[in-house]
């Protein structure tokens, strides 16, 4: 079953929109040159109201280490997303699992670059822009997925209800993850559009 994350998740609302429509996890944004960032006091109250076996995942970009922990002492989550150029040794560091995302640049060996992290979890293949860390809306060339990876792969950027099942039968992936594929605007999500995505998301065949 493919498994599917909701991210750039801005209040509670949203989160149990989210877990309301079965997905498996959402993701909550602390980079503060992102319009779906949320703070220490947001990211706490979401938390408080998220059903069990609802997985949380903070994604941090570049961030100092000093911020992180202070994010891991206030906030319980369940596993780290890094998105920008973090080392092998700092993504580790943390003692918690943790995803590490790949932007797809037309130069970028996906495969080499997941054997420079064999701490991580799994990889996130996210669109490649200059401008952003991700949430571009954003595609890439889905028959860039490497088949050969032994780790879990999590197919990112550009993905919406009109679009994920072609992507998940192209790519064949071990999960799919939305952002602005699923919002009315940054940090605020359409409930129809988060409903469709994971329906749509479970009813594909690889």
């Amino acid at each position: 079953m493919i498994r599917v994350k909701i991210c750039g998740i801005g209040s509670r609302e949203d989160a149990l929109l989210a877990a309301d429509a079965g997905a498996d996890a959402i993701g909550l944004v602390f980079y503060a040159k992102s319009p779906r960032n949320v703070d220490i006091g947001q990211a706490q109250a979401i938390l408080a109201v998220l059903p069990p076996f609802v997985s949380t995942v903070g994604l941090f970009v570049n961030e100092t280490p000093e911020r992180v922990r202070e994010v891991l002492a206030h906030c319980p989550l369940d596993i780290l997303q890094f998105h920008g150029e973090e080392t092998p040794e700092y993504c580790a560091s943390y003692s918690r699992p943790y995803l590490k995302a790949l932007r797809m640049h037309p130069d970028l060996d996906p495969l080499a670059e997941m054997a420079r992290h064999p701490q991580a979890r799994a990889f996130l293949l996210d669109a490649y822009s200059p401008l952003a860390a991700g949430g571009t809306g954003q595609l890439f060339d889905w028959a860039r997925v490497p088949r050969e990876s032994s780790r879990p792969l999590i197919l990112a950027g550009g993905l919406g209800p009109e679009n994920v099942a072609d992507a998940i039968r192209l790519a064949q992936p071990y999960g799919v993850d939305v952002s602005s594929g699923v919002e009315l605007r940054p940090g605020v999500k359409d409930a129809k559009l988060v409903r469709a995505f994971v329906e749509r998301a479970r009813q594909a065949r690889i």
